[in-house]
């Protein structure tokens, strides 16, 4: 006869609320490759990938994950997993070649067919406008000059009516943006990213024109897309900590979180500019760019916000080297790595700061509905001889990660779901293909699919709509 322990206490399990959104999210230029077929020409992205130095190991996204071949295939692995949600990004140059004028058909006829098969599979197709794949003429033809032109905003508008048109019945979740600040600020004022400019003032002025461009998109989006379309935006942002208690760290603290929060956050959702943003960059511009008329434009009301969160920021008083992503901020802020685990992008491991920040937007946005629309981590996983993918590390990741959001759940904050970052392990941008953050592991070479560990974990977690010990 078997003993039973009777000590033993029964396992603890977090249960999400019903109709939660369990998704996993891509972006174009990271998985579709197919760079120059169908009519879709050079992006930003292309462009800088091949600027020597850029990318390391000269890698592209030329031909990535190959999902534009294999998009059946990818859509089949996503029901496997029961995934409710899948966010995907579309290619403003496959869509429209220069930016400018009329649609490529055959371009808009892959993201039929990508929302139709998703669709067909029970999952809910989430739109994102823009994954940072500028056109190369917007950027660098005649007149050029891509989100520091005023221009821009509004070839964005024209381009999100042309998605809307195609696909807007089907699609019911759309993002206008993805991370504008680190288009604007990696992009612009440090160079890490396309276009690669190290011009401080021209990426305060690029943050303020995708502003722009996301309030235009909205008004077109609302017109154009039913009544029950939900519009979001999403936004990387900050959990940023002084690392003391003193006056000068809590100031340098104030700094990130102006130029990396509130930059955005207070154009969309109050109608107006940081003031303190404004002082701390005055010998930078006289932020002369923003025009009458336009925080009417940025603040047009949008259904719900997405949060990208990786790791929390922490600060003191001090210097940090040009260039830098912190146009005004470089002589009074240092930036001082957190204690504790990393990632394989040296990032830290911190669920808490995910709380932080979900806490913070209910006490500023409460009426605002929230998704974690990025979450995920890079790890030197690889396949063994038996062909198996193990990543424990990530699946404690994830595990800490949704702890702390059904912890901010008891605590009333209004998540409405989580989407794992990545579904593939894909183009890391400036990483090239060094770095994998997917939950389905990508032989590069034979573009071979395998999901990980932590995807069928992720699978049991969706099918119980819980995590239990």
């Amino acid at each position: 006869m078997t003993s039973v322990d009777t000590n033993r206490q029964p396992a603890t399990e977090l249960t999400f609320p019903t109709g939660f959104r369990w998704g996993t999210a891509t972006a174009a230029y990271q998985v579709e490759g197919a760079a120059a077929e169908d009519g879709r020409s050079p992006s930003i992205w292309d462009t800088f990938s091949r600027t020597p130095g850029k990318v390391r190991n000269g890698d592209t996204g030329d031909t990535a994950a190959d999902h534009y071949h294999r998009m059946s295939e990818d859509v089949a692995l996503m029901k496997d997993l029961g995934v409710t949600d899948y966010r995907f990004s579309i290619s403003w140059p496959r869509v429209q070649p220069t930016g400018r004028g009329p649609a490529a058909q055959r371009g808009l006829d892959f993201y039929r067919r990508l929302v139709d098969e998703l669709r067909h599979a029970g999952i809910r197709p989430v739109a994102t406008l823009y994954h940072w794949d500028l056109p190369h003429e917007l950027q660098h033809g005649d007149p050029g000059g891509g989100w520091m032109r005023r221009e821009t905003a509004d070839r964005f508008a024209e381009y999100a009516g042309i998605v809307a048109e195609a696909i807007g019945d089907r699609v019911d979740t759309w993002t206008t943006l993805n991370e504008p600040w680190c288009a604007a600020f990696l992009g612009y004022a440090e160079g890490v990213h396309a276009p690669g400019l190290t011009e401080p003032a021209s990426a305060l002025r690029a943050a303020h024109h995708l502003n722009l461009a996301h309030g235009h998109a909205v008004r077109v989006l609302r017109s154009a897309l039913p009544d029950t379309a939900e519009i979001s935006l999403t936004l990387n942002l900050y959990a940023v900590r002084p690392h003391t208690t003193s006056e000068v760290d809590r100031d340098a603290a104030r700094r990130i979180d102006a130029l990396g929060n509130r930059i955005f956050l207070d154009p969309v959702f109050h109608r107006s500019l940081p003031q303190d943003l404004v002082a701390d960059t005055a010998a930078l511009t006289d932020w002369s760019f923003v025009q009458d008329g336009d925080l009417d434009v940025t603040s047009t009301p949008i259904d719900s916000l997405g949060i990208n969160y990786y790791a929390p920021t922490v600060v003191a008083a001090g210097s940090h080297e040009t260039p830098s992503p912190w146009p005004g901020a470089e002589r009074h802020v240092r930036f001082v790595p957190p204690q504790g685990p990393r990632t394989a992008m040296d990032w830290p491991v911190d669920s808490g700061g995910l709380h932080e920040l979900l806490v913070r937007l209910r006490d500023e946005l409460p009426t605002t509905p929230l998704l974690i629309t990025e979450n995920g981590a890079a790890y030197d996983d690889y396949a063994d001889p038996e062909g198996d993918v193990h990543d424990p590390e990530r699946i404690a990741y994830l595990r800490s990660h949704l702890t702390a959001v059904h912890r901010a759940l008891a605590e009333g904050v209004n998540v409405r779901g989580y989407f794992v970052w990545s579904l593939l392990d894909n183009f890391e941008w400036a990483f090239g293909y060094g770095k994998r953050f997917g939950i389905v592991h990508v032989d590069f070479a034979s573009q071979r699919r395998t999901p990980k560990d932590s995807a069928w974990w992720y699978a049991n977690v969706i099918a119980r709509n819980a995590l239990s010990d």
